[in-house]
């Protein structure tokens, strides 16, 4: 889903951050909460994760619809419901995802520090984003971050006709050395619904395997799929390993939901959404400065695999996302006409200064 460069207009990351922040200020988000938002919207888009970044800030859709509407919380009181030395589960009163959980993620890496690991859930909550955003946050206490949420119903079982659950991503970041981390951030369907926006934006066909139609057949086109809601769990077919797709996304549910109470794929109105974070901390099991060395050795001998014919190089979960951070934070977001053109309208709606061209 490449988009042409010269169609692209390249956006300071520090310019969309501010310009983010001030029209989340003016829909009605504390200015705190604001620049924390906005902080993991931009950094989507600077690792490349373009389908969870400012393509989902437009006047009638997501962030600023939901603000608008008031079925979001601008301004939320979130409480602990439970909490013990190692695990805490937390109400966010239906306000912004980026907001609660890197709340709710800070708290895991704090009990972390004294109980070793923690787990922390999150009930009651909107969209949250990216997920490597959380997990990430555990890296520079040497510790292993785990983030997940569960998702509005677009997803069909193995063998299913119809949609079920959601998209249920998740990501573990684990620290390394001199190598950057490992960073695995996924979602449990062969594609994000996230690409169907924006294949459709680009006029851009889907491979098969993706999403189903709304007479339940495999489909190519971005549009009928949208409307369909159905996309496929990871493997596309029970003979390439949907199950193992279907599995994985349930899981994150049960923990993401059951264990919270927000069970996203029983509740007919899509929302609200349920998250799951844990912080591990490396030198509970053995000393951080060991473990990370050999996490240097284990991710530079799976780069040293010989590519395969046709291909340049073998990666590891994270690296593309951290070169691509690298080149954008350098040279500028890559921003579609299309992304412009909505951010220009959330300017005229909530009344900010419009300056990222």
């Amino acid at each position: 889903m490449e988009q042409p460069i010269e169609e692209m207009t390249r956006v300071d990351h520090r310019k969309l951050t501010r310009f983010v922040t001030a029209a989340f200020e003016k829909l009605g988000v504390p200015p705190g909460d604001a620049a924390i938002a906005a902080k993991a919207l931009v950094a989507a888009d600077l690792r490349g994760v373009d389908t969870h970044g400012v393509i989902r800030f437009s006047p009638h859709a997501w962030y600023v619809k939901w603000l608008t509407e008031g079925s979001m919380t601008a301004s939320p009181k979130s409480r602990i419901i439970t909490e013990n030395a190692s695990t805490a589960l937390i109400d966010g009163d239906c306000g912004m995802g980026m907001i609660i959980g890197c709340r709710a993620m800070e708290m895991a890496i704090e009990k972390a520090r004294s109980s070793g690991v923690a787990m922390v859930g999150v009930r009651n909550s909107r969209h949250y984003g990216m997920s490597a955003y959380y997990a990430m946050m555990a890296l520079p206490h040497d510790m292993i971050g785990i983030a997940m949420t569960n998702a509005s119903r677009q997803v069909v079982p193995t063998f299913g006709r119809a949609a079920k659950y959601g998209t249920n991503p998740m990501c573990f970041a684990v620290p390394a050395d001199k190598q950057q981390p490992f960073v695995l951030d996924m979602a449990t369907t062969t594609a994000a619904a996230g690409k169907l926006e924006l294949a459709a934006r680009l006029g851009k066909s889907i491979p098969g395997g993706w999403a189903l139609d709304e007479n339940a057949a495999s489909t190519t086109d971005p549009r009928a799929a949208q409307r369909a809601r159905r996309l496929l769990p990871l493997g596309g077919t029970r003979e390439s390993g949907s199950h193992k797709g279907y599995g994985l996304a349930i899981l994150v549910e049960i923990l993401c939901g059951v264990l919270t109470g927000t069970i996203t794929a029983l509740n007919a109105n899509q929302d609200p959404r349920g998250h799951f974070f844990a912080a591990v901390r490396v030198d509970a099991f053995r000393p951080a400065a060991e473990f990370k060395r050999d996490m240097d050795r284990l991710i530079i001998d799976l780069k040293s695999t010989p590519p395969a014919e046709g291909q340049e190089r073998v990666y590891v979960a994270g690296e593309i996302e951290f070169e691509t951070a690298q080149e954008r934070a350098e040279h500028g977001i890559p921003l579609h006409d299309s992304v412009l053109k909505g951010l220009r309208q959330v300017a005229e709606q909530v009344g900010v200064a419009y300056d990222l061209e």
